[in-house]
């Protein structure tokens, strides 16, 4: 075979049923994290010039020790995507060995994290009311209202919405799980106006700044950025995510004796064992269990 570089392996891949099976969303982050892959330099090189047959184990991990600089998350990401990529090459035998396999990858420890009702309302409020941040404000509302992931309201379009009936129907981007979600007041007249103002394109939230007069999603790492910035500039705690929104929505609904199946079927997870982390010890779900003991106590 003629010479083969990173950047001809992914094109290869991006032709390939395993990348067009994907979902849409999903086939847009392998794409953002390939250009990064591809544009990554390992000894004073671009990996996406780099002939496949010289991508050793040793220049993997040199590349992945760079993405670590943009997160643990992110790298992990990165590095699966990657190895993706080679697994396709060798079923196709463009490729004999799997470098980002011959690592192991850094465990990412469980946030734990939840916002107060306070915090939610204050970083709210900064966003709506400044134009650059509006689009993130919604993205985070979004987020904690619906318990959904942040990139999925990354690329929410309006044509998941049901105005008429008021519900958002989801397909989510992780496992593909279906979730219909009623639209409360509050919500519903934000989406109102967005659309009023963003219905002219497809994206319910995208970047404020147009790139070549064409609206786009947010990118994740300029979300990411645009988000700590308005957590400062709000005056909360650098330790907040926008992404533990979805946690915080989803420990309210358990603090409130929210039943598991409902729970689910909010959030779209499939088994009751990928809730058990959102099961935190908290007084409020404390106090709860203990009057409701109590009241069975004195009723018998």
């Amino acid at each position: 075979m003629a010479k083969m570089t990173l950047q001809d392996l992914a094109d290869k891949y991006f032709l390939s049923n395993d990348y067009s099976s994907l979902a849409h969303r999903t086939q847009l982050e392998y794409e953002y994290y390939m250009r990064v892959l591809l544009d990554t330099k390992v000894e004073g090189k671009a990996l996406s010039s780099t002939n496949v047959k010289y991508m050793t184990g040793a220049k993997a991990r040199q590349a992945y020790e760079q993405w670590l600089q943009r997160g643990v998350y992110m790298a992990n990401h990165m590095c699966a995507v990657a190895r993706k990529m080679y697994s396709f090459g060798m079923e196709m035998g463009f490729v004999e060995a799997n470098p980002f396999t011959t690592f192991k990858r850094k465990q990412v420890k469980p946030r734990k994290v939840v916002w107060r009702k306070d915090q939610i309302v204050s970083f709210l409020d900064y966003c709506y009311s400044h134009f650059e941040f509006r689009n993130l404000g919604l993205i985070a509302q979004m987020a904690y209202e619906w318990c959904q992931r942040v990139g999925d309201m990354r690329m929410l379009k309006f044509e998941y919405i049901d105005f008429d009936n008021r519900v958002l129907n989801l397909e989510q981007s992780k496992r593909g799980a279906v979730v219909h979600l009623p639209i409360e007041d509050d919500l519903y007249d934000m989406l109102v106006q967005q659309k009023e103002d963003f219905g002219f394109q497809d994206y319910v939230a995208p970047y404020f700044k147009p790139q070549n007069g064409v609206y786009s999603p947010y990118k994740l790492d300029r979300l990411s950025r645009h988000a700590r910035e308005a957590i400062t500039l709000a005056g909360l705690p650098d330790t907040l995510r926008i992404a533990d929104l979805r946690r915080t929505g989803t420990t309210e609904m358990v603090e409130a004796g929210v039943t598991m199946g409902q729970i689910m079927a909010v959030t779209g997870h499939a088994s009751p064992n990928s809730v058990k982390p959102y099961m935190k010890n908290t007084y409020t779900s404390a106090e709860s269990a203990l009057t409701a003991r109590k009241k069975h106590v004195t009723s018998t």
